[in-house]
């Protein structure tokens, strides 16, 4: 009964609703971020940037720049364990950008915890993540990457809380998080 229910929600469920912005309220707040409210938390010099022009780089370019364990998310698509990535904990006003590229992905106002293992965010910097859809898991999820390198991030779903009920549940591992100041 549950496995229905959980493939109910996937086929049935919108997967990108956006949300309108009430003057004052937490609407506004939220495209303020997306847009480009995220640069006042990010301190020049910090190789955080908000290019999306593409970067390509050569396999021995990704190699030679990544962790192993990197490299095999952001390059191979693949998934890091539950519960091991230090940004779990972390609770600092700051920005997450791609580990691949320096492209700001989500600020410390969209994290929350899911409970699943994986640092979560309920929104993203628009413009720079592009999903797709997997089947490797058989049923369909939703997947995205980074804009400008393409390094694969997670998943997004439509359990989270609101102001979007999405959950971006990212790899730790594919982010690096800056601190604000």
């Amino acid at each position: 009964m549950r496995r229905r229910r959980v493939l109910r929600v996937f086929l049935l469920t919108p997967i990108m609703v956006r949300t309108t912005a009430v003057p004052g309220g937490e609407g506004e707040r939220m495209d303020g971020l997306q847009g480009d409210g995220w640069r006042k938390l990010v301190a020049p010099g910090t190789g955080v940037t908000d290019s999306t022009a593409p970067l390509e780089r050569s396999d021995v370019e990704w190699r030679a720049l990544l962790s192993p364990e990197a490299y095999h998310v952001l390059r191979e698509e693949g998934t890091e364990r539950a519960f091991t990535s230090p940004l779990n904990g972390e609770h600092r006003a700051g920005v997450y950008a791609c580990a691949g590229c320096g492209l700001a992905l989500f600020t410390s106002e969209m994290k929350y915890d899911s409970g699943t293992g994986w640092p979560s965010f309920f929104d993203c910097i628009h413009g720079h993540l592009a999903t797709k859809r997997d089947f490797k898991l058989i049923l369909p999820r939703t997947e995205y990457h980074c804009v400008r390198c393409g390094g694969h991030q997670g998943h997004v779903f439509d359990d989270g809380p609101p102001p979007t009920g999405r959950r971006w549940c990212n790899n730790g591992v594919a982010l690096r998080f800056v601190p604000l100041g």
